[in-house]
């Protein structure tokens, strides 16, 4: 959620839970251009198509019955709009056949350009309903972000960076901001307040595997915390707190990970001014696709038995039997099957820095 849009999620703005998927842009004049082409062809195929048969059709206003460039062109236009004066008709069984099994369906396709744009709302609506409809029937295992403002965008970002599929990611937020920034990136959105069970079981929170929650405002994150657990009792749930005393009360709510992004703000700030180096290397850590990052990653057969300042990558962390323990504690100093290790590792592998457990080598976990 935009951090301008606090007052309307904490006010209840009015929603349905409505859900939009992203469409592809078109430009409009490139639309109207092709009707406007598509139309002209029509025209002039059958035109061509008439005159090239002139001689099965009559002209009732010329002695002659002579139906010229002209006769052709002025027929299609009035058979085309339905008009039909009548003053030239086919005559033959060819003309007539002509006209039954290729100039109708003509009349009817460039009636159909007359009217498409009412035709475009009324197709796009369906096919809206369409996608959505699969698009519900698809998803499962996903990530719903609640709130687009700042915090979301770059939740959304590190997770697309590590693999994630945009796809698989639906936004919740009430603000239209949210909606065409969210649709600019390719998310699908719900519209509506996440404080409301109905607009989350519209982003499928009962089937997924994580929620972010990210609004502005700490009472608006305790209340989505507890609606989305109430639905999911076994979703992983990372929100943010604005102030540090509320972040015990969202853990008891539910939440599995709080973030305090005042105090993480603030110790950063602090960090970079007793130490400007130090600061620059913690911003490197949390930004994605330079330098350096963090990371968790399983362990592998090659390393089971040693210690973790052995290895290639920094450990800085080691999970065992869910439980996080730093790399220097005496429980961890013989890595062991079924570990997971937190590292610092370069963002992109370097002939000289290479990046252990991304070359689909064996993992201790493959082995019974």
């Amino acid at each position: 959620m935009s951090e301008t849009s606090g007052s309307a999620w904490a006010q209840g703005a009015e929603s349905r839970g409505q859900i939009s998927l992203p469409e592809r842009q078109v430009s409009p004049w490139w639309a109207l251009s092709r009707r406007l082409l598509l139309a002209l062809l029509i025209l002039v195929g059958t035109a061509a198509l008439v005159y090239f048969d002139r001689k099965g059709y009559v002209d009732n206003s010329d002695p002659t019955n002579t139906i010229s460039p002209i006769d052709a062109i002025y027929y299609t236009t009035v058979t085309l709009s339905t008009t039909g004066y009548g003053d030239i008709a086919p005559a033959s069984d060819q003309a007539r056949l002509v006209n039954a099994f290729v100039i109708t369906p003509a009349r009817i396709a460039f009636l159909v350009l007359l009217i498409g744009t009412t035709l475009e709302v009324l197709a796009n609506q369906g096919r809206q309903m369409f996608r959505i409809s699969r698009w519900r029937k698809s998803m499962g295992h996903h990530v719903v972000v609640v709130g687009y403002g700042t915090k979301g965008r770059s939740a959304v970002e590190t997770l697309v960076n590590n693999g994630q599929d945009r796809e698989s990611i639906v936004i919740v937020d009430p603000g239209q901001a949210a909606l065409s920034d969210a649709h600019a990136d390719g998310l699908a959105v719900v519209t509506g307040d996440a404080t409301r069970r109905e607009v989350l079981r519209r982003a499928g929170v009962a089937e997924a595997d994580q929620v972010i929650i990210t609004t502005n405002r700490d009472d608006s994150n305790v209340l989505a915390i507890l609606t989305v657990r109430q639905l999911n009792p076994d979703v992983y749930i990372v929100s943010s707190a604005r102030e540090h005393e509320n972040a015990p009360l969202m853990k008891q709510s539910g939440a599995n990970s709080v973030i305090t992004s005042s105090d993480a703000v603030g110790r950063l700030l602090g960090v970079s001014s007793l130490s400007p180096t130090l600061g620059s290397v913690m911003e490197d850590l949390l930004t994605y696709g330079e330098g350096l990052e963090v990371a968790e990653r399983d362990l592998l057969v090659t390393e089971v038995g040693k210690q973790p300042q052995q290895l290639p990558d920094q450990v800085i962390a080691v999970v065992r039997d869910e439980k996080v323990y730093r790399y220097f504690d005496p429980v961890v100093t013989q890595l062991a099957r079924g570990d997971r290790l937190v590292v610092v590792r370069p963002a992109k592998e370097l002939p000289w820095a290479p990046r252990p457990g991304t070359h689909d080598e064996e993992l201790s976990t493959d082995e019974e």
